[in-house]
Parts: C-alpha cells; structure tokens; sequence
C-alpha cells in the first residue's frame, strides 16, 4: 500500500519503460513468492506473506498511525520497497519482496525505538535473506522467466 504521498511514475512517461498506467492488481509474481516460502521452509526460516505500506517517515508511526494503518491492512510498515515495486512492474519486471522485520508494533505496548537494537537484529538477519534470495535466483521459477 502507497501512502508515501508521492509516486515514482508521476512525470512524463518514456513508453519504452513501461505503459503510463501499470496494472498493479498483482505487483509479485505468485511463483517466485511460492518459491520464495518454499526456500524459507526447506532452511528452517520463519517467513509469511503479508501487506507492506509504505509511510514517508523518516519519523516513527505513533500508536494512532499503527492502530490505522492495521485497521487498512499493514501487516508491515516501513519506509521503502514499494517505490522499487511500482517502478518495476511498470517495467515490465517479476517482483518478489523480502521484508526483515526488525521492531514488532503493538500499539498498546509501544516502546521508544531502539535504533542499535533494531540495526542489530537486522545484521542477524543477514544470513537468511542471502539464503532467500540466493534460493530464490538459483532455482526452475526464475531460469523459466
């Protein structure tokens, strides 16, 4: 979900990239996030599917922002990748995301954000978004695309 304010296709189009209207009824392509969830369960990796909104920040959602932004559909709040997204299914492009979540929103339980701790969880993820993303490059599903 966009609600960065702003949108990377807004400006004239080169038709070369892409159509001025992307159709975005299905931005990720299902066989890359089966193969995706299959990676993830075949190296012990607790992975879901879920919806990423994307807010401009650079601040912190207060307890009224995530209570909202649960109640539209986030499962997963952050600042980027649906940027990326958009720009390259207007290319034309297969799309599969990864999101590491690095700090849990609960808005009756919000605590001030632990930027060392929330960097730190995010360098212990490392190793298991190489294997998801090197599983999901070396396999049938993205050879076939």
């Amino acid at each position: 979900i966009n609600l960065l304010g702003d949108n990377p296709l807004i400006g004239i189009n080169d038709d070369r990239l892409g159509p001025r209207f992307p159709d975005m009824c299905e931005p990720y392509d299902r066989r890359l996030v089966d193969r995706g969830l299959a990676v993830a369960r075949a190296n012990d990796i607790v992975a879901h599917k879920g919806v990423f909104v994307a807010v401009a920040g650079p601040n912190l959602e207060t307890r009224a922002e995530y209570r909202f932004l649960r109640l539209i559909g986030a499962d997963v709040v952050g600042m980027s990748t649906v940027p990326e997204v958009i720009v390259a299914v207007h290319c034309g492009l297969k799309v599969v995301g990864f999101s590491i979540v690095t700090d849990m929103c609960l808005p009756d339980a919000l605590h001030p954000a632990d930027v060392q701790k929330i960097i730190g969880i995010a360098n212990e993820a490392e190793p298991k978004l190489r294997t998801l993303v090197g599983g999901v490059l070396d396999s049938d599903e993205v050879r076939s695309l």
